[in-house]
């Protein structure tokens, strides 16, 4: 059970982690593998699945402004348009293989977003994110037990 509930928390942190809200997942990672109360494999499947879908996430938002608009929003939830319109032009310029580097504390989360405003295709969009956050996390994981 304590696995189970692990597990869970990892998932949580991971999803929230990729979300347009401040967050981080891999102190969780590291202090889970640290305790050795799940299996890494599985610790690492979930924190990079649950990763890619906080970054769906995103994307389903970018699309949601792209379809109806910024205006419909609340205010305090709306796109500084100058930072929209900056991100999207970065991500014209440089283009999917941008999409590896979701992961990126700072530019990742919104770079997801700005895929959707720009109606990137999803199943290229998971595939691309999927791959750059499983990387992440097994770097970590290889740096872990390399300390270890």
């Amino acid at each position: 059970m304590e696995a189970f509930w692990s597990l869970a928390g990892m998932a949580g942190a991971a999803f929230v982690a990729a979300t347009l809200l401040p967050a981080q997942s891999e102190a969780v990672f590291l202090g889970l593998l640290a305790a050795k109360t799940v299996d890494p494999l599985a610790l690492f499947l979930v924190a990079s699945i649950a990763n890619t879908a906080g970054s769906v996430v995103n994307w389903w938002l970018g699309r949601l402004i792209a379809r109806h608009g910024v205006d419909k929003l609340p205010r305090r939830l709306r796109p500084d348009p100058r930072r929209l319109a900056q991100a999207q032009g970065w991500f014209g310029r440089f283009g999917w293989p941008s999409l590896l580097f979701a992961w990126l504390p700072i530019g990742g989360d919104p770079l997801t977003f700005v895929a959707g405003t720009l109606n990137y295709p999803l199943g290229r969009f998971v595939a691309l994110v999927f791959a750059g956050k499983a990387a992440r996390y097994a770097m970590l994981w290889v740096g872990w037990a390399s300390l270890t």
